[in-house]
């Protein structure tokens, strides 16, 4: 799943949103009572999630890099 097919209510979260949502999905899939589909598209959803969270990592990695090197 590339960063262009996350969905932009997504790609607006911040890191910390992006993982309380992830929390909550969690705790909603571990529920027995969730069906099939529903559960399919949280965790899709969840792994768009994940992808937006790995991204914003890299960017503010890189953003410490390039302030460590103007240094």
């Amino acid at each position: 799943m590339k960063s262009k097919n996350i969905p932009a209510d997504i790609k607006s979260k911040s890191i910390k949103e992006a993982q309380n949502e992830i929390k909550e999905i969690i705790t909603n899939l571990e529920n027995k009572e969730t069906n099939l589909e529903e559960s399919i598209g949280k965790y899709n959803r969840m792994m768009q999630l994940n992808i937006h969270i790995q991204e914003e990592f890299k960017k503010r990695a890189k953003e410490i890099k390039d302030t460590n090197l103007k240094k």
